[in-house]
């Protein structure tokens, strides 16, 4: 039996590992001979000393604490455990993944508009990535103070500026108010070089920022849906000529009984004559109806619908034609 036979190994690990954890830190233990020190998938940890930063490890894998770790240390190179004694160090374990965050405004945000003196209220919401990229502002900035960090604390910080962001380059360049998802590439770059610039003395960067929709009041996005489908439509003439036609040729109009196919064939008369009419008003000079013949006899009886054949009177029901 050696020398240190009666003391117990400590196993210097990650303890309370949740995916949402940007960092964990092992603290006020002391690390003894035997020691083990476990770095998982995704992780680093760094080994601080009275505050200071003495080495970082990055592989995965278990590792003997005082054989493999220890004479990598900066100032405790020399370091030999005593019977009874260890260090009092801490560890820093870092999650290296990048993180995923869902924001959205937590208000609508009142852009200015022209007409409008209270302003556009307009929400929004997307997704931005960041990771920890610099473990010396980490450390100085939070982790000295802090036990753990979460997404849900950065999501915090985040969500209390975005707002004033997102108006700054709504605003900017002067942006289409009602159509600003067309401007959303460039309203979310200007919103992610801003955002990183704030986050970045904490050691940490925002890899991506997109905006996945704008949120009007449900009248102004009426309103927007309104526009948007008459200029889709653009002649507004034209646009029932081709719906009646539709209906026609699908056979929605013939309800299988002879006054659907009187309701049928008046319909198509009426549009007949309406395209005739816009005819004349384009080339200036009024047109006739179908319907209506040098001698005043219509084409189809009014009453039973037979086709005329030039006489006074319907030759199926006799209606009388003129």
């Amino acid at each position: 039996m050696g020398l240190f036979s009666g003391q117990f190994a400590n196993v210097v690990e990650w303890e309370e590992w949740r995916d949402d954890m940007i960092f964990w830190k092992w603290a006020n233990r002391e690390i003894k001979k035997g020691s083990k020190l476990i770095i998982k998938p995704g992780q680093d940890a760094i080994f601080l000393y009275n505050g200071k930063i003495e080495g970082i490890f990055k592989d995965d894998g278990e590792y003997d604490i005082e054989s493999q770790i220890i004479p990598f240390l900066s100032s405790l190179k020399g370091f030999k455990f005593g019977f009874n004694s260890g260090i009092r160090a801490e560890v820093l374990f870092v999650n290296t993944k990048e993180f995923l965050i869902k924001w959205g405004t937590k208000a609508p945000v009142n852009i200015p508009a022209p007409n409008m003196p209270g302003g556009l209220p307009i929400r929004a919401n997307g997704t931005l990535t960041l990771k920890v990229d610099d473990y010396l502002a980490l450390i100085d900035k939070i982790a000295g103070v802090k036990q753990q960090y979460t997404v849900e604390d950065v999501k915090l910080r985040i969500t209390s500026v975005i707002d004033q962001l997102l108006m700054k380059w709504i605003t900017k360049e002067g942006k289409d108010m009602f159509n600003l998802q067309a401007n959303a590439f460039d309203i979310a770059n200007g919103i992610k070089s801003d955002l990183d610039m704030q986050i970045i003395k904490d050691g940490m960067t925002i890899t991506g920022l997109q905006i996945m929709s704008f949120n009007y009041p449900a009248e102004i996005q009426d309103m927007i849906n309104k526009n948007a489908a008459q200029s889709m439509v653009g002649d507004i003439g034209r646009y029932q000529q081709v719906s009646m036609t539709d209906a026609m040729t699908s056979g929605n109009l013939n309800g299988g009984s002879v006054a659907g196919d009187m309701a049928g064939m008046m319909m198509g008369m009426q549009m007949a004559n309406q395209m005739l009419n816009q005819q004349g008003q384009n080339t200036g000079s009024p047109s006739p109806g179908p319907q209506a013949q040098s001698s005043g006899i219509p084409n189809f009886c009014p009453n039973c619908g037979q086709k005329t054949t030039g006489s006074n009177f319907c030759p199926n029901c006799g209606q009388k034609l003129v």
